[in-house]
């Protein structure tokens, strides 16, 4: 102690010090402090010489901050759902799927978001149905002999589904971008592909896994190959991609006349004898549309099987057939609407008010006639308007006659044009000629590409006793005859030998504000009154004969 208080003393008698304050009393300055190794020193605010010694940098404990929490989101998922994805905050992106807080991808244990796909095919295509095993064989490159070699896939849906299924053969599976599947699959027929549900369009055709569709009001998502769990933390993610409150189906029907062979049947059989078969199938739908020729008539004798006149009627008790199939909208178009009188066909009017379904097509008068049943089903706006194309004494509908309207194209496609401004979706069907042939005559082919050019998303030909041929219009379809519903007129030979004891049952399917798909049924008669579904043999050769008339026959 004696020396270091003498080397102090020493030290102040050769220099002068450098005070550090600490109240009223003044020490020398530490000879340890040096304020340009430790440049972190600060000067008291009470004294202007004094100052703060801070602790070395390299003394200091190791202090390693806190990383934000971190979220994955697979590169593959589907845009709309990627779209969806919203960033907590404090959070981070990471492109790290093992160092990442959370991840948002295909499968895990926690699902919250369940995205539909299909499984597709150009719409001339004879398949219709697959097992899962036997679609999870096409992707692992081993398809059956009826299968395509390859099923096309957008990137996207070739990681979504690598993610559950693991890597496809080179051969089995070919990636394009996302607009280019439909044509390369049109190109290749036979073709499949995956779409998600929202990239649906009239042109695939979708094929049932397992049974189920995405396109059918029955579809359960939980029992169906193509329903992929994404997991993922609270990010608000859509629950799905298929929301079937958004979905509308219409089924649209051929000639129905409840007269001579047919009436007979059901008053032998009963009235709701022509459609215990196929019922189901058209009750099903949200709209079932009927065009029915012929007016219901209080004084209609009772049916002759074997009636030779073409003036037509039917009982009113008949309208209970129409009732029971779930009808909605009656086409007013046909030929006969008038045969028995204006009083008949007023009675008629008068029977479809009380039941609740809308008419077009025809009417009290003319301007009734040309009025479209407009519909309002799930968010999608639904219009139908129709015509009779051969006029004269078919189409007898004034300002003052009852009867079926005449076609007055202008005017037609100017409604089909306010229609569709005013956001509806449009479906124009005819009464035209009539003639016996699977393929449209070139010189009727305009009065129908005329409607799609208007608007019109479906266009239908009603007067077909024979089935006849399809066509994709500038992104319309169009259907020039789907043949009888309810008529004894099918042991008449047609085009190519055939009778016409075959015919068809178009479903559409509306979702979103779009229309997006069209299935087509397909239906045998068996006696003059009754049809049922074909079986795959004869929906085989049915479908190969009208596909070929259509100019898609490979």
């Amino acid at each position: 102690m004696i020396c270091f208080a003498l080397a102090a003393c020493g030290q102040a008698a050769t220099a002068e010090p450098t005070a550090v304050g600490i109240g009223t009393r003044v020490y020398p300055t530490p000879t340890w402090i040096d304020t340009q190794v430790y440049p972190n020193t600060q000067v008291y605010p009470n004294s202007p010489t004094a100052t703060r010694v801070d602790t070395p940098t390299a003394h200091r404990p190791s202090l390693t901050p806190t990383p934000p929490p971190s979220l994955y989101v697979a590169p593959y998922l589907p845009e709309a759902l990627r779209a969806a994805v919203i960033l907590p905050e404090g959070w981070v992106l990471t492109g790290n799927p093992e160092g990442a807080t959370e991840k948002i991808e295909a499968g895990g244990e926690n699902p919250v978001s369940r995205w539909v796909y299909a499984l597709v095919a150009p719409f001339p295509t004879i398949t219709d149905e697959v097992t899962s095993t036997e679609l999870r064989d096409a992707w692992g490159g081993q398809p059956l002999a009826a299968m395509p070699v390859s099923i096309f896939v957008d990137e996207s849906t070739y990681g979504t589904l690598s993610a559950l299924w693991g890597q496809p053969s080179a051969e089995g599976v070919k990636i394009l971008p996302s607009d280019q599947l439909l044509d390369a699959a049109w190109d290749n027929r036979p073709a499949w592909a995956i779409v998600p549900f929202e990239a649906l369009e009239p042109r695939w055709k979708v094929l049932t896994v397992d049974g189920q569709s995405p396109v059918r009001k029955d579809f359960d998502p939980a029992g169906y190959a193509l329903s992929v769990p994404f997991s993922a933390p609270e990010a608000g993610l859509p629950a799905t991609n298929r929301d079937p409150s958004k979905m509308t189906t219409v089924a649209m029907t051929g000639v129905t006349a409840l007269v001579r062979a047919t009436a007979w049947m059901m008053e032998e059989k009963g009235v709701l004898y022509p459609a215990v078969d196929i019922r189901d199938w058209l009750r099903a739908a949200d709209i079932t549309h009927i065009s029915n020729e012929v007016p219901f008539d209080p004084d209609c004798p009772r049916p002759n099987p074997g009636q030779p006149e073409l003036v037509f009627c039917s009982d009113p008790k008949y309208i209970a057939l129409l009732e029971d199939i779930g009808t909605d909208v009656v086409e007013l178009t046909g030929d006969h609407f008038i045969d028995p009188g204006p009083e008949a066909t007023l009675f008629t009017m008068d029977l479809y008010r009380q039941v609740g379904w809308l008419t077009y097509g025809g009417g009290a008068n003319l301007d009734d006639g040309l009025s479209p049943a407009k519909f309002e089903h799930n968010g999608n706006k639904i219009a139908f308007v129709g015509c009779n194309a051969k006029g004269g004494g078919y189409a007898t509908a004034s300002d003052t006659y009852p009867g079926a309207a005449a076609c007055g194209y202008d005017t037609l496609h100017a409604e089909i044009a306010q229609l569709v401004s005013e956001g509806y979706l449009v479906i124009a069907t005819f009464q035209h000629q009539e003639y016996y042939s699977y393929k449209v005559k070139p010189e009727y082919r305009p009065d129908f590409t005329g409607m799609a050019d208007a608007g019109a998303v479906i266009v239908q030909g009603s007067q077909a006793h024979q089935p006849q041929n399809f066509e994709f219009y500038d992104g319309s379809f169009i259907h020039y005859g789907l043949g009888n519903l309810f008529f004894d007129q099918i042991k008449e030979l047609g085009g190519d030998g055939l009778p016409l004891d075959r015919a068809f049952i178009d479903q559409h399917v509306f979702y979103d504000g779009r229309y997006i798909s069209t299935e087509v049924l397909t239906i045998q008669f068996v006696d003059f009154a009754r049809s049922r579904p074909m079986t795959p043999e004869e929906r085989e050769a049915f479908l190969t004969v009208i596909f070929k008339a259509s100019g898609w026959g490979r």
